[in-house]
């Protein structure tokens, strides 16, 4: 079975974005098959009056997976849900449009010998990611502020999900 890559290996947005997946014009898309995304809820909690807002923003520009996405959202929730049950309302401000590409080769012994694959070859879709820029907010929770100490220990679980450095925004 084939594993994922480390993260290390897409998580700069140095390459051209490829999200083009039309389902009027399917000849003209760059993307032939678009791979599912591991995220599929983005609005969490109870909706009611909150005084205060946090929001968990990246300090650098980054790409992240969908499945760390993922992987973090479910970490911040069950850490909200089980100190605060139904005193939060926690959204995923970010959407992952971006198609990574991978050129898979062989690995292991001998495999020099069976895999002369073409360098920078366009290669093919393996997952999708969602760009982030300085700054830009990745998760929103609204919730009282006597909560403030709860919300900012789920950001930091969910921090460490995922590559790169996080801040926390108080509103």
């Amino acid at each position: 079975m084939a594993r994922l890559r480390p993260a290390r290996t897409c998580r700069t947005p140095n390459s051209q974005s490829w999200s083009r997946y039309s389902l009027k014009k399917p000849r003209k898309n760059f993307v032939r098959a678009m791979p599912h995304k591991s995220i599929l809820v983005f609005n969490m909690g109870k909706n009611k009056e909150y005084d205060m807002k946090m929001q968990l923003c990246t300090k650098d520009d980054i790409q992240i997976r969908s499945n760390s996405l993922e992987s973090a959202r479910q970490t911040a929730n069950k850490y909200l849900e089980s100190k605060l049950p139904e005193n939060y309302i926690f959204k995923v401000l970010v959407y992952p449009h971006n198609v990574i590409r991978e050129h898979k080769m062989a690995t292991g012994a001998g495999a020099d010998r069976i895999s002369q694959g073409m360098s920078l070859s366009f290669g093919k879709p393996v997952s999708v990611a969602a760009r982030m820029r300085k700054n830009q907010p990745l998760f929103m929770v609204m919730t009282n502020s006597k909560n403030n100490v709860v919300v900012r220990e789920a950001f930091r679980r969910a921090a460490s999900k995922l590559s790169g450095h996080y801040s926390v925004k108080v509103f």
